[in-house]
Protein backbone atom coordinates (compact mmCIF):
# COMPACT_ATOMS: atom_id res chain seq x y z
CA UNK A 1 0.00 0.00 0.00
CA UNK A 2 1.30 3.21 -0.80
CA UNK A 3 1.17 6.07 1.12
CA UNK A 4 0.42 9.68 0.08
CA UNK A 5 3.56 10.87 -0.29
CA UNK A 6 4.67 8.00 -2.98
CA UNK A 7 1.43 8.16 -4.07
CA UNK A 8 2.21 12.15 -5.22
CA UNK A 9 5.92 11.15 -6.84
CA UNK A 10 4.19 8.51 -8.91
CA UNK A 11 1.35 11.04 -10.14
CA UNK A 12 3.93 13.64 -10.79
CA UNK A 13 6.11 11.22 -12.47
CA UNK A 14 3.23 9.81 -14.84
CA UNK A 15 2.59 13.41 -15.61
CA UNK A 16 6.15 14.55 -16.04
CA UNK A 17 6.61 11.75 -18.60
CA UNK A 18 3.46 12.18 -20.29
CA UNK A 19 4.45 16.00 -20.70
CA UNK A 20 7.79 15.17 -21.84
CA UNK A 21 6.60 12.92 -24.98
CA UNK A 22 3.88 15.57 -25.94
CA UNK A 23 6.98 18.24 -26.03
CA UNK A 24 8.88 16.46 -28.16
CA UNK A 25 6.32 15.73 -30.27
CA UNK A 26 4.85 19.26 -30.51
CA UNK A 27 8.72 19.97 -31.42
CA UNK A 28 9.13 17.39 -34.19
CA UNK A 29 6.21 18.45 -36.24
CA UNK A 30 3.45 16.47 -35.29
CA UNK A 31 -0.28 17.43 -35.25
CA UNK A 32 -2.16 18.91 -31.83
CA UNK A 33 -4.51 16.25 -31.66
CA UNK A 34 -2.16 13.34 -31.65
CA UNK A 35 -0.10 14.96 -29.24
CA UNK A 36 -3.05 15.07 -27.10
CA UNK A 37 -3.77 11.59 -27.41
CA UNK A 38 -0.60 10.62 -27.35
CA UNK A 39 -0.49 11.86 -23.76
CA UNK A 40 -3.57 11.08 -22.64
CA UNK A 41 -2.70 7.08 -22.91
CA UNK A 42 0.13 7.23 -21.37
CA UNK A 43 -1.79 8.63 -17.99
CA UNK A 44 -4.04 6.28 -18.94
CA UNK A 45 -2.05 3.73 -19.17
CA UNK A 46 -0.32 4.31 -16.36
CA UNK A 47 -3.60 3.99 -14.39
CA UNK A 48 -4.59 7.77 -14.11
CA UNK A 49 -8.13 8.10 -15.91
CA UNK A 50 -9.15 11.41 -15.16
CA UNK A 51 -6.19 12.93 -17.26
CA UNK A 52 -6.60 16.25 -18.81
CA UNK A 53 -4.49 18.11 -21.16
CA UNK A 54 -3.92 21.30 -23.67
CA UNK A 55 -2.44 21.83 -26.76
CA UNK A 56 -0.95 25.04 -28.08
CA UNK A 57 2.11 25.65 -30.49
CA UNK A 58 3.85 27.36 -27.85
CA UNK A 59 2.73 25.58 -24.50
CA UNK A 60 1.58 22.04 -23.32
CA UNK A 61 -0.48 22.14 -20.29
CA UNK A 62 -1.49 18.48 -18.72
CA UNK A 63 -3.37 17.97 -15.10
CA UNK A 64 -5.35 15.62 -13.12
CA UNK A 65 -8.95 16.34 -12.76
CA UNK A 66 -10.20 17.28 -9.22
CA UNK A 67 -6.36 17.55 -7.93
CA UNK A 68 -4.33 20.37 -7.68
CA UNK A 69 -1.50 19.33 -9.87
CA UNK A 70 -0.39 20.85 -13.18
CA UNK A 71 2.26 20.88 -15.01
CA UNK A 72 3.25 23.31 -17.71
CA UNK A 73 6.02 23.07 -20.72
CA UNK A 74 6.59 25.57 -23.39
CA UNK A 75 7.85 24.94 -27.02
CA UNK A 76 10.49 26.58 -27.55
CA UNK A 77 11.59 25.63 -31.10
CA UNK A 78 9.18 23.95 -33.90
CA UNK A 79 11.16 22.08 -36.51
CA UNK A 80 10.28 18.70 -38.61
CA UNK A 81 11.67 15.29 -37.55
CA UNK A 82 9.41 12.78 -38.06
CA UNK A 83 11.67 10.32 -36.74
CA UNK A 84 10.98 11.60 -33.39
CA UNK A 85 7.65 11.54 -33.27
CA UNK A 86 7.41 8.03 -34.53
CA UNK A 87 9.88 7.37 -31.84
CA UNK A 88 7.61 8.76 -29.10
CA UNK A 89 4.32 6.96 -30.91
CA UNK A 90 6.83 3.45 -30.58
CA UNK A 91 7.58 4.05 -26.70
CA UNK A 92 4.19 4.88 -25.92
CA UNK A 93 2.55 1.59 -27.80
CA UNK A 94 5.07 -0.60 -25.81
CA UNK A 95 4.14 1.16 -22.44
CA UNK A 96 0.41 0.74 -23.62
CA UNK A 97 1.49 -3.58 -23.79
CA UNK A 98 2.79 -3.45 -20.77
CA UNK A 99 6.50 -4.28 -22.46
CA UNK A 100 8.38 -1.02 -20.32
CA UNK A 101 7.64 0.23 -17.35
CA UNK A 102 7.21 3.91 -16.76
CA UNK A 103 10.28 4.53 -15.63
CA UNK A 104 12.06 3.24 -18.58
CA UNK A 105 9.67 4.90 -20.65
CA UNK A 106 10.23 8.18 -18.96
CA UNK A 107 14.55 7.07 -19.32
CA UNK A 108 13.88 6.88 -23.32
CA UNK A 109 12.09 9.77 -23.76
CA UNK A 110 14.84 11.25 -22.49
CA UNK A 111 17.30 9.63 -25.04
CA UNK A 112 14.91 10.45 -27.97
CA UNK A 113 14.74 14.01 -26.38
CA UNK A 114 18.72 14.33 -26.66
CA UNK A 115 19.39 12.37 -29.41
CA UNK A 116 18.90 14.51 -32.73
CA UNK A 117 18.89 11.60 -35.67
CA UNK A 118 19.62 13.31 -38.68
CA UNK A 119 20.86 11.88 -41.89
CA UNK A 120 24.65 12.78 -43.05
CA UNK A 121 24.58 16.55 -44.28
CA UNK A 122 26.23 15.06 -47.93
CA UNK A 123 22.77 13.16 -48.14
CA UNK A 124 20.51 15.88 -47.26
CA UNK A 125 22.56 17.78 -49.96
CA UNK A 126 22.05 14.93 -52.90
CA UNK A 127 17.90 14.80 -51.64
CA UNK A 128 17.95 18.73 -51.71
CA UNK A 129 19.03 18.59 -55.55
CA UNK A 130 17.25 15.38 -56.42
CA UNK A 131 13.94 17.57 -55.02
CA UNK A 132 14.79 20.31 -57.32
CA UNK A 133 15.96 18.77 -60.34
CA UNK A 134 12.82 16.34 -60.12
CA UNK A 135 10.32 19.02 -58.76
CA UNK A 136 11.68 21.19 -61.92
CA UNK A 137 10.37 18.72 -64.51
CA UNK A 138 7.16 18.49 -63.19
CA UNK A 139 6.73 22.43 -63.14
CA UNK A 140 7.37 22.07 -67.03
CA UNK A 141 10.91 22.09 -67.35
CA UNK A 142 13.32 20.42 -69.93
CA UNK A 143 15.76 17.58 -69.06
CA UNK A 144 18.73 19.80 -70.31
CA UNK A 145 18.06 21.85 -67.29
CA UNK A 146 18.18 18.78 -64.76
CA UNK A 147 21.83 18.98 -64.13
CA UNK A 148 21.99 22.77 -63.39
CA UNK A 149 19.07 22.68 -61.07
CA UNK A 150 20.37 19.87 -59.05
CA UNK A 151 23.47 21.99 -58.50
CA UNK A 152 21.81 25.30 -57.76
CA UNK A 153 19.12 23.25 -55.42
CA UNK A 154 22.27 21.61 -53.69
CA UNK A 155 24.33 25.13 -53.24
CA UNK A 156 21.41 26.78 -52.13
CA UNK A 157 20.47 24.17 -49.46
CA UNK A 158 24.14 24.56 -48.77
CA UNK A 159 23.95 28.43 -47.86
CA UNK A 160 21.31 27.82 -46.08
CA UNK A 161 22.69 25.49 -43.44
CA UNK A 162 25.84 27.75 -43.51
CA UNK A 163 23.35 30.97 -42.75
CA UNK A 164 21.62 29.13 -39.81
CA UNK A 165 25.08 27.94 -38.30
CA UNK A 166 26.01 31.34 -38.61
CA UNK A 167 23.20 33.43 -37.59
CA UNK A 168 20.71 32.53 -35.34
CA UNK A 169 17.86 34.51 -36.78
CA UNK A 170 14.80 32.96 -38.05
CA UNK A 171 13.83 32.72 -41.51
CA UNK A 172 16.83 34.24 -42.57
CA UNK A 173 18.74 31.20 -43.69
CA UNK A 174 15.78 31.07 -46.13
CA UNK A 175 15.83 34.46 -47.35
CA UNK A 176 19.53 33.81 -47.97
CA UNK A 177 19.40 30.62 -50.09
CA UNK A 178 15.93 32.02 -51.84
CA UNK A 179 18.30 35.25 -53.17
CA UNK A 180 21.16 33.41 -54.20
CA UNK A 181 19.13 30.87 -56.05
CA UNK A 182 17.33 33.55 -57.76
CA UNK A 183 20.87 34.71 -58.97
CA UNK A 184 22.38 31.82 -59.67
CA UNK A 185 19.36 30.71 -61.95
CA UNK A 186 19.56 34.31 -63.73
CA UNK A 187 23.00 33.78 -64.50
CA UNK A 188 22.67 30.07 -65.45
CA UNK A 189 20.01 31.61 -68.27
CA UNK A 190 21.85 34.51 -69.03
CA UNK A 191 25.32 32.62 -69.86
CA UNK A 192 23.00 29.54 -71.51
CA UNK A 193 24.07 27.19 -68.79
CA UNK A 194 19.81 26.43 -68.88
CA UNK A 195 17.18 27.73 -70.79
CA UNK A 196 14.15 28.63 -68.67
CA UNK A 197 14.00 30.18 -65.62
CA UNK A 198 10.87 30.17 -63.62
CA UNK A 199 11.09 26.21 -63.40
CA UNK A 200 14.54 26.64 -62.40
CA UNK A 201 13.92 28.49 -60.12
CA UNK A 202 11.03 26.52 -58.59
CA UNK A 203 12.24 23.22 -58.46
CA UNK A 204 15.00 25.03 -56.41
CA UNK A 205 13.43 26.48 -53.90
CA UNK A 206 11.14 23.41 -53.17
CA UNK A 207 13.70 21.97 -50.62
CA UNK A 208 12.39 24.57 -48.06
CA UNK A 209 8.61 25.27 -48.88
CA UNK A 210 6.78 24.23 -45.77
CA UNK A 211 4.38 21.16 -46.79
CA UNK A 212 4.76 19.87 -43.38
CA UNK A 213 3.58 22.49 -41.69
CA UNK A 214 0.73 23.77 -43.95
CA UNK A 215 -0.55 20.18 -44.14
CA UNK A 216 -0.76 19.97 -40.49
CA UNK A 217 -2.11 22.91 -40.24
CA UNK A 218 -4.71 22.45 -42.11
CA UNK A 219 -5.49 19.03 -40.09
CA UNK A 220 -5.12 21.25 -36.89
CA UNK A 221 -8.09 23.54 -37.99
CA UNK A 222 -9.85 20.72 -39.11
CA UNK A 223 -9.98 18.91 -35.75
CA UNK A 224 -11.24 22.05 -34.01
CA UNK A 225 -7.67 23.31 -32.94
CA UNK A 226 -8.08 26.54 -34.07
CA UNK A 227 -5.22 28.42 -32.10
CA UNK A 228 -2.52 26.04 -32.88
CA UNK A 229 -3.70 25.57 -36.40
CA UNK A 230 -3.77 29.60 -37.06
CA UNK A 231 0.15 29.60 -35.40
CA UNK A 232 0.92 26.84 -37.84
CA UNK A 233 -0.89 28.42 -40.94
CA UNK A 234 1.22 31.81 -39.77
CA UNK A 235 4.17 30.47 -39.27
CA UNK A 236 4.35 28.90 -42.59
CA UNK A 237 3.16 31.90 -44.75
CA UNK A 238 6.16 33.75 -43.23
CA UNK A 239 8.17 30.85 -44.08
CA UNK A 240 6.71 31.03 -47.50
CA UNK A 241 6.79 35.36 -47.84
CA UNK A 242 10.38 35.02 -47.41
CA UNK A 243 11.12 32.83 -49.92
CA UNK A 244 8.81 35.21 -52.11
CA UNK A 245 11.31 38.09 -50.94
CA UNK A 246 14.58 36.68 -51.32
CA UNK A 247 13.63 35.66 -55.19
CA UNK A 248 11.24 38.94 -55.55
CA UNK A 249 14.36 41.13 -54.62
CA UNK A 250 16.83 39.30 -57.16
CA UNK A 251 14.45 40.10 -59.91
CA UNK A 252 13.99 43.62 -58.63
CA UNK A 253 17.91 44.50 -59.05
CA UNK A 254 18.35 42.06 -61.67
CA UNK A 255 15.35 41.19 -63.64
CA UNK A 256 16.33 43.97 -66.46
CA UNK A 257 19.92 42.10 -66.73
CA UNK A 258 18.15 38.86 -68.59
Amino acid sequence: MLNDSQSENIKAKILKTALLAGKIMMENGSEVYRVEDTMKRIAQNAGEMDVSCYVTATGIFIGLENQQRVMIASVEARTINLEKVVAVNEMSRQFADKKITLHELAEKLEQINQKVPTFPLWLEILAAGMISAGAMYLFGGVMSDFLITFLIGSLGFIISVVCKSLIKLNYFDLFIASFCIGIMSIVAVKYHFASQIDPIIIGSIMPFVPGVAITNAVRDILAGHLISGTARATEALIVAATICAGIATVFNWLGGWL
